[in-house]
């Protein structure tokens, strides 16, 4: 693990110095590979050794943090970076978490929903009184300030039409986790105007002139990735339409899934025609793509991740809202 963390860094630095500028952590829990369970000190390192990349979550899981803590801990996190971090979150599906964490299932939308109340008033820059179902708070002034005023940027992951109906009454920004029809479409609905509002998406993107012998170890890993997820969502009977999609896309597949587990693998002119109609068809303004398949160092992406941002980004029209 030293060494997938300093070959993360690394990575990071790379990506910057080609020019990308957002870089997004996952988080997951009691994961035998050691998947990573705390995004915090990893984006206090990763913003210590950058100057202007922006950091986020897809997602932070809101059932298990004290809103207190995360609030403390991203302004904190925002006066490091100087102003560069944004909180991509949801309220989570792995079973085994929860137990792990000894908190009820049943109470994640709760503990959703009155987290991201409390986040938006302890970065208020005043003091606030709070009454909830989970949480009570009275004449609580929480510093430091974070940078930007009004506090980090928020996401909310939505799987469905309700998480995406949050989303929109939050006021947040979007990471879609299912269809179209069941998260982009109802959350457009609901918000209206979308100028101002962002979507964002993790897509695994592979640039390689040789498929057949360049993808072949990442695919490996990949699947077992996948396995791990669909082992966890099978468990959980949550986010069903997901178990459904194939890790490695075929060709002419349409509409192209929003689905984490799929890649575009190939010559960057395949990659930049089908990420520009995922861009176009669905309104994605944010895109980010893996930077370390599970099992293997992740210094085995920077190749593609050097032809991802010199040969494909500027190739991509980018989404201009409807």
């Amino acid at each position: 693990m030293p060494q997938v963390y300093g070959e993360t860094f690394e990575q990071i630095e790379h990506a910057e110095q080609l020019g990308l500028d957002l870089c997004w952590f996952t988080e997951h829990h009691f994961i035998p590979d050691g998947y990573l369970p705390n995004f915090v000190p990893v984006a206090a390192a990763a913003a210590s050794r950058t100057t202007h990349m922006r950091f986020s979550t897809d997602i932070c899981l809101l059932p298990f943090r004290h809103p207190i803590r995360l609030a403390e801990d991203l302004a904190i996190l925002d006066n490091i970076s100087n102003g560069r971090m944004e909180l991509g979150a949801g309220m989570g599906y792995a079973s085994h978490e929860f137990q792990g964490f000894d908190i009820p299932i049943s109470r994640r939308v709760s503990l959703t929903e009155e987290t991201l109340q409390v986040l938006k008033l302890a970065w208020s820059g005043e003091a606030f009184n709070f009454e909830g179902k989970r949480y009570r708070f009275s004449d609580l002034r929480v510093t430091p300030d974070p940078v930007q005023q009004g506090g980090p940027p928020l996401w909310l992951a939505a799987t469905s039409p309700a998480g995406a109906r949050r989303a929109a009454a939050f006021g947040t920004h979007l990471l879609p986790q299912g269809p179209k029809s069941l998260t982009i479409d109802p959350w457009k609905e609901a918000v209206g105007d979308i100028s101002d509002r962002r979507v964002g998406l993790i897509r695994g993107v592979f640039v390689t002139d040789d498929p057949d012998k360049e993808w072949e170890p990442v695919a490996a890993a990949e699947q077992y990735r996948r396995d791990v997820y669909v082992g966890l969502i099978k468990a959980s009977q949550d986010h069903k339409s997901e178990v459904a999609s194939r890790s490695v896309p075929k060709a002419a597949r349409a509409p192209i899934p929003l689905n984490p587990l799929v890649w575009t693998v190939g010559n960057a002119d395949h990659c930049v025609a089908e990420l520009q109609e995922l861009i176009t068809s669905n309104g994605i303004t944010d895109l980010v793509t893996w930077g370390g398949p599970p099992g293997l160092a992740p210094s085995v992406m920077n190749d593609s991740l050097t032809k991802f941002a010199q040969d494909v980004i500027p190739r991509l029209q980018p989404n201009v809202g409807e």
